[in-house]
């Protein structure tokens, strides 16, 4: 039996009072990060050619089936408006399409042949880096998706909560968080999914930090989509250049970004 199914440590889960629920699943959800810092070094070679890959105009793709499709699509989601990348550098795929982000698709995950359709819409090639998400390491349609990404010279990558899957012995640079059996038998939307964003986070935030998405700390190329990024991108420039508020404001209005305003701040001083 895989970790990921193996049964719980707790019982009678129905008995525990709420107070007692909340601490125990807060006792299980401490040792993700604890399990993650022990595979850094594995992140970080999968970060690094990532990146390399990146600068040189390639893709990041995810792929998915379930929570861990659901990851991948939020992760990919994510990137356009943090650090102003174009929404077809990182991809999330989730085996189902789209319907399947809200709704279970009933065995879409089983098709072994179907993930490499869907990134052949995306014209996947030798370029881009294509990470497999699988808290079991089994699932038919990751598995099928990396191997066949393999035989089509791309560097592959997993992010797996089982130690010596399929998924991970079928890719170039495997990451297996062994986070232990779920609070509730079986539940990988709990820690192996919380494992799983967390790992997509260091990966992608340091993929951008890369390529140069941040100055400082400061998302300096995110999207201006609402009045709190905006405030946030006026702090940002009074911040950087010690000028006031009103000033921050009309150069962020005519550049259009919080770079582009500090970049080209002399010709308003």
């Amino acid at each position: 039996m895989t970790t990921t199914e193996s049964t719980s440590r707790y019982n009678n889960l129905e008995a525990m009072s709420v107070r007692k629920l909340l601490v125990n699943i807060n006792r299980e959800d401490a040792k993700v990060p604890v399990a993650i810092a022990k595979k850094i070094p594995q992140i970080e070679a999968l970060v690094k050619v990532i990146a390399e890959k990146m600068k040189e105009g390639g893709r990041l793709f995810y792929i998915g089936a379930g929570t861990s499709g659901r990851l991948a699509i939020v992760d990919a989601s994510e990137i356009p408006p943090t650090y102003g990348m174009p929404a077809d550098k990182v991809i999330g795929l989730i085996a189902g399409g789209d319907k399947a982000i809200r709704k279970a698709v009933e065995h879409a995950e089983d098709d072994s042949r179907q993930a490499w359709k869907d990134l052949k819409k995306h014209k996947i090639n030798i370029n881009d880096v294509l990470i497999g998400i699988a808290a079991s390491g089994r699932t038919p349609y990751v598995i099928g998706g990396v191997k066949d990404a393999r035989k089509n010279k791309i560097i592959t990558g997993c992010v797996t909560c089982n130690e010596g899957s399929e998924l991970a012995l079928n890719v170039d640079y495997p990451i297996e968080v062994v986070v232990g059996p779920e609070f509730v038998t079986g539940s990988t939307r709990m820690k192996a999914g919380t494992a799983q964003k967390l790992c997509l986070n260091m990966i992608s935030t340091s993929v951008m930090i890369q390529l140069g998405r941040v100055k400082g700390n400061k998302m300096v190329d995110m999207q201006l989509t609402n009045n709190k990024l905006i405030d946030r991108g006026v702090r940002m420039i009074m911040g950087e250049l010690n000028v006031n508020q009103i000033k921050a404001e009309r150069l962020l209005k005519k550049f259009g970004s919080v770079r582009k305003a500090i970049n080209n701040a002399k010709p308003l001083s």
